[in-house]
């Protein structure tokens, strides 16, 4: 049995304000174009299936045409709810739904009824568990302390249970969207950490022939059976490294018989840029980025002036501007160290702290009027006034 394992498609989602419907669109053709090509016979999809509780009209449509061009492919699909979905709305009609070969698995209760499919070799018993939050399921389950892994703990004790009373030689498939221990997170994850306790060891899914993660948006191997698919596309610049994809599982006789990743097409690829902002633009090296989404982080000793539409010129899809220079602490500028500093000192100091470098001599008598305006006190020169009349 061959099994594509994907997840945190987040449909609906934005790249720092940019559209992405249209890009995730795209991975949902290439995922039926593998599911033809590679035989697959199930795919899974561990969690956040949308990017939020509510999703958009078009993301929900969106995942209404994946579904049914899925079910009409030769695959099976199972599918779960993550942290970014709203369990109750994506589980809607799901006992409907299942008679089309599309099983959604968002009830917790349920986390021990498995999926049975079969091959030559027999049956696949597939267990979607949903995210499993401790705190709604610490009183239901009795968990001994509110923690991902107390949670998931149980879950498996029952997928366990349940794998026990099945016939010798069946083959077990798990899903899950938790933090588990041993690959590092990206900057686009949502925070699920209860108390300060987030992390779930992989030992957890011992037992079982196959462990597809979701939550993580990087492709990892924690072991040869448990992993992470990661996200279909970039959802943040720490992401820039990742190789974007799906696993393809395949299952014989004795069980988990490899795994291996096939990639996605990457509509735009994120990179981060460093330096100052003449070499950013004048770097042939850096022709192969003009068409990217660009993190770009100056290091220029003084603010260069509209930085960002002189980089956007070259690499018009620049989205996120950083400044990185070593500047003068305030109070550290020697000339000004030497007396009792007045407004107009500090004012200079911060203005040369934030840009890296002295204004011009017009704009330091600008800032000069500025502050001497913001200092002025009517009612007191008034008062003086009064005094010097009597």
């Amino acid at each position: 049995m061959r099994l594509l394992h994907t997840s945190d498609w987040h449909l609906g989602r934005s790249f720092h304000r940019e559209g992405m419907l249209a890009h995730q669109a795209g991975f949902v053709d290439h995922l039926l174009e593998v599911v033809e090509s590679e035989r697959v016979d199930v795919v899974v999809v561990s969690g956040d299936v949308y990017d939020r509780a509510l999703p958009g009209v078009d993301a929900v449509l969106l995942a209404d045409d994946a579904l049914v061009r899925l079910a009409a492919s030769r695959a099976h699909v199972v599918l779960t709810s993550g942290n970014h979905d709203s369990a109750r709305r994506l589980g809607f009609s799901s006992r409907l739904i299942a008679a089309a070969g599309v099983h959604i698995r968002t009830d917790a209760a349920r986390c021990a009824a498995p999926v049975l499919l079969g091959d030559a070799h027999g049956p696949v018993a597939v267990y979607g568990l949903p995210y499993l939050d401790p705190t709604a399921l610490m009183e239901p389950w009795g968990l001994p302390r509110r923690s991902h892994e107390a949670a998931l703990g149980h879950a498996m004790a029952r997928v366990r249970a349940d794998l026990s009373t099945r016939p010798a030689g069946t083959r077990s498939v798990v899903l899950a969207h938790a933090f588990v221990a041993g690959a590092p997170p990206s900057d686009s994850e949502r925070d699920i950490s209860v108390g300060g306790v987030s992390l779930v060891p992989t030992s957890v899914f011992d037992g079982v022939d196959y462990a597809a993660l979701g939550h993580l948006h990087g492709a990892h191997s924690l072991t040869d059976s448990v992993r992470y698919s990661g996200s279909p596309l970039a959802y943040s610049f720490s992401e820039a490294a990742h190789r974007k994809g799906s696993w393809l599982v395949e299952l014989d006789a004795q069980g988990l018989a490899g795994a291996h990743f096939l990639e996605a097409p990457v509509p735009r690829r994120v990179t981060r840029l460093r330096g100052d902002l003449e070499t950013l633009l004048a770097d042939p090296r850096l022709a192969e980025h003009e068409h990217a989404w660009i993190e770009a982080t100056l290091t220029d000793n003084a603010r260069p002036s509209r930085a960002m539409e002189r980089l956007q010129r070259r690499f018009p899809h620049t989205l996120v501007l950083r400044f990185d220079a070593a500047t003068p602490a305030l109070g550290a500028l020697p000339a000004l160290a030497t007396h009792a500093r007045t407004d107009r000192d500090i004012a200079l100091e911060f203005m040369v702290d934030m840009r890296g470098g002295p204004p011009d001599p017009a704009e330091a008598a600008l800032l000069s009027q500025a502050v001497d305006a913001c200092c002025e006190d009517s009612d007191v020169d008034a008062l003086l006034r009064e005094d010097g009349a009597g």
